[in-house]
């Protein structure tokens, strides 16, 4: 196994190689390459789709796509790029490249969640003949279910099959389909949502003799039998896996997915910081600005469980840890990674502090006005130590050097905190209450030196780790586009 001084390659020893799970990441032998010839594909002539469901307000998913943009821009110079999103117009807009949507439909994501208030609607005709009929019970939902699974059910078919040939069409012009990290192996919203839209684009793919990257996903969960068959057909037609963390290996292995698999790090960790913006070493003295980040985590209006109490619960539990905080002289900014969802998480937040805490409030209370990655890093810049839910709020922190205190909705930030050591400041959302969060956050605060070492440690390996991945899979001679390290037999 070969490396260099400025991207060392993960060992036997290194946390992220796992034997079963397929080689490590390494340079392409060139005596392996004309042993094994794979079809050339010239960079200058390397036409590169990049799929991720972004395009929700989620900058974290959008850090996963500005990242991979950066790597293969600066590898790739001249490459021709577009992008497969959940909207579009959005991505166009934010990556400066073209993009199409990955379903037949587009989610008005930022009309629908960006509004901390809405004033109610009246009521068309169509929707006061809904309410009448909703009062005759059986009869409704009978009528129901046969619109479903008659009308809507035949139109949707002959919607996607039409889709379907459209997107037949985009990646035969195709050299290689990159699905860009974040959680893409999951089944939030059904088999038919993530499931269902990977494997679509990757059978499309490999139609159009494209080849297929999963690069650094993460994986759950997959609840459903038929997620798990559409997330293991995905991954055997896929050329080359890479996975964030092992807990995501360990999932897939559950499925039943037996490909070769290589455990790299979360694509968010090489972001390249925008000019001026450089990591926190030094400790502030005196007060601190703590930033805080709400989550949707059970809101009724837009969160996928209805767990309203869950929701106060959280909102409650914030806002007493706010109050505590104010009290003792510190600053509180609100904003998260997740910019429309947890918009409304964010409003009542701010409004149950100032309930509780009007006078000391005042001043010293405010919300950071976040619209894109680099305002939401520039936030971070000013804030001593962040508290967030977030799972990429705890990687964007983390390469300016912040601190984080993490609300764990997910596994996958319990591992991530594991992962960097500082799994003593991660609590489990459900569960948390103000006095465990006060504990754990003087405990951060008193170990601020070395929680920064640990980070500074762990962002350097994982930029290390990333960089050698980029730089096998995009070599600058392209005499292929990519390493074949694994089987294409999943079963």
């Amino acid at each position: 196994m070969r490396g260099n001084a400025r991207h060392p390659l993960p060992s036997q020893a290194s946390p992220f190689w796992r034997p079963e799970w397929g080689e490590a990441l390494r340079p392409a032998d060139p005596e392996d390459r004309e042993a094994k010839p794979a079809k050339v594909v010239h960079r200058k002539a390397a036409r590169v789709g990049l799929l991720a469901h972004c395009g929700t307000g989620n900058l974290g998913d959008e850090a996963s796509v500005a990242a991979v943009l950066q790597h293969i821009k600066s590898r790739w110079p001249g490459t021709s790029l577009s992008g497969l999103s959940m909207d579009p117009e959005d991505t166009a807009l934010r990556h400066g490249i073209p993009c199409f949507a990955m379903r037949q439909t587009v989610f008005p994501f930022e009309r629908e969640w960006s509004s901390a208030s809405k004033p109610a609607r009246s009521l068309s005709c169509t929707g006061k003949l809904k309410e009448l009929l909703r009062k005759t019970g059986p009869l409704f939902g009978a009528a129901k279910e046969i619109r479903k699974f008659g009308l809507v059910s035949v139109v949707q078919f002959m919607r996607e099959v039409l889709f379907l040939g459209r997107s037949l069409i985009l990646t035969c012009k195709l050299d290689l389909l990159v699905i860009c990290g974040g959680g893409q192996l999951l089944d939030w919203g059904g088999p038919w949502a993530f499931p269902y839209t990977l494997f679509k684009w990757v059978l499309l793919a490999k139609c159009g003799r494209a080849k297929c990257v999963f690069l650094n996903s993460g994986a759950g969960p997959l609840d459903k039998s038929l997620s798990r068959w559409f997330a293991r057909r995905a991954l055997s037609m896929a050329d080359y896996i890479s996975l964030r963390d092992h807990a995501s290996g360990e999932t897939l292995r559950k499925i039943g997915f037996r490909g070769n698999m290589s455990v790299v790090a979360d694509v968010v960790w090489g972001l390249r910081l925008p000019e001026g913006l450089v990591p926190k070493w030094t400790e502030p003295k005196g007060a601190l600005v703590i930033g805080i980040a709400p989550m949707a985590y059970g809101d009724p209006s837009r969160y996928w469980v209805n767990d309203n109490p869950a929701y106060r619960r959280l909102i409650e539990s914030l806002a007493d840890f706010s109050g505590r905080m104010l009290v003792r002289g510190h600053q509180i900014r609100l904003f998260s990674s997740d910019i429309w969802f947890d918009s409304q998480a964010i409003a009542d937040l701010e409004a149950a502090i100032r309930r509780e805490h009007p006078v000391i409030s005042e001043g010293r209370l405010a919300r950071e006005p976040v619209s894109d990655i680099a305002g939401m890093l520039r936030a971070l810049s000013r804030v001593d130590c962040y508290v967030t839910c977030r799972f990429h709020g705890v990687i964007l922190a983390s390469l300016l050097n912040v601190p984080t205190l993490a609300l764990a909705p997910h596994p996958k930030v319990t591992t991530l905190m594991n992962d960097m050591g500082l799994s003593d400041y991660c609590m489990d959302i459900a569960r948390c209450d103000a006095d465990e969060m006060t504990s754990r956050f003087d405990r951060l605060v008193d170990s601020r030196g070395e929680v920064k070492a640990r980070i500074r440690r762990h962002v350097e390996q994982c930029r290390n780790l990333l960089a050698a991945q980029f730089d096998e899979l995009f070599q600058d001679d392209a005499k292929n586009i990519f390493p074949k390290n694994r089987s294409l037999d999943a079963e």
